[in-house]
């Protein structure tokens, strides 16, 4: 519980990673790809004196403050489509690509011991199955001992990236899911309690005895939780690890996506993790600013060509070179007064 109050803290003051000054960038959004950019504003300041000034307030809140005009960057993990990035005069670009993971809480269940499919996950979440020791779940889980225990659903209560790349997820595995939730940053809940940020579901998660929720899988790790493993779309058991999320990723044809539009849920292939998905970066094609986009700009570059390991040691999947040579001549085509 240290660790987790400790990373919990961490993404609460992100807002506070530098205090206030000219040397900013400002930035809000996404909970799930705050590890990441924490680790990168804390390298590049010591390199560079400049700081970043990023509010892990969830994705919707993201799209909102960039909207508004009131940060230089949002961060989502629901790509916007391109007729809304274009309605809002949006840059849309990929930064990261990570997972997500079932997250629980069940007496005398190691990390990495329980399994799921989707079709499952999908009914748990639907109120469908109440019981860790439900035929399905057991079916899935020889050998496993599980108790006669109620399972306590925990879910986003904000609107997140993260909620939308694990309902996008249900949607393709369950047609059940699909017509009675859907996907999106937020939906109407079947069942179960919400946590703020990825921070909140980790936290209670952690405090509640027989629940199960998701989260992005740095936070799991960071915080010694249990995870589960998953049945991913060729019927393989995968356990969530760099090279199951980096198959995922492998697919994704961002060079023929507009607007860097791609979706890597249940992706294909017999090593790839199901629920990943990536973190995209949105700015303003005319900015209010245009040294603090290009300030915004540089950081990312930066975070592209020398950030890679300390993604890499968070479990995120950086983007190839390839794609950076795209994302940067977007910029360059896209962007007012962009210096690439």
């Amino acid at each position: 519980m240290k660790h987790l109050r400790t990373f919990a803290a961490a993404g609460l003051l992100a807002a506070a990673i530098t205090p206030a000054s000219a040397a900013e960038i400002t930035g809000a959004g996404s909970t799930f790809v705050y590890p990441v950019l924490a680790k990168w504003a804390d390298a590049y300041k010591k390199e560079t004196g400049i700081g970043l000034n990023y509010q892990s307030i969830g994705s919707g809140g993201g799209i909102k403050q960039i909207t508004n005009k009131t940060v230089t960057f949002g961060a989502t993990d629901m790509p916007l489509v391109p007729a809304d990035v274009q309605k809002n005069n949006f840059v849309q670009f990929p930064v990261i690509n990570g997972a997500v993971v079932p997250l629980l809480n069940v007496p005398g269940i190691k990390p990495g011991e329980l399994t799921f499919d989707g079709p499952t996950l999908a009914k748990v979440f639907l109120g469908e199955i109440t019981k860790w020791n439900d035929p399905a779940i057991a079916k899935l889980n020889p050998g496993v001992k599980l108790p006669d225990m109620a399972i306590a659903i925990v879910h986003r209560s904000d609107g997140s990236g993260t909620t939308f790349i694990w309902t996008d997820y249900l949607s393709k595995v369950s047609a059940d899911w699909k017509s009675k939730v859907g996907e999106n940053t937020a939906v109407e809940w079947p069942v179960g309690i919400g946590g703020k940020g990825s921070e909140g579901v980790s936290a209670t998660v952690a405090q509640t005895v027989g629940s199960l929720g998701y989260v992005e899988y740095a936070y799991a790790m960071q915080n010694n939780l249990t995870y589960a493993k998953m049945i991913n779309q060729a019927g393989k058991v995968v356990a969530p690890a760099a090279a199951a999320f980096q198959a995922a990723a492998a697919g994704a044809d961002w060079a023929g996506a507009k607007d860097f539009h791609v979706i890597i849920t249940n992706a294909p292939g017999a090593t790839s993790w199901p629920i990943a998905g990536s973190t995209f970066i949105l700015m303003q094609a005319v900015p209010v600013s245009a040294a603090d986009s290009d300030a915004a700009l540089k950081f990312f570059d930066w975070g592209y060509k020398n950030g890679k390991q300390m993604a890499s040691d968070l479990l995120y999947v950086p983007m190839p070179d390839s794609v950076v040579t795209l994302i940067e001549r977007t910029w360059k085509e896209k962007i007012k007064g962009a210096s690439f």
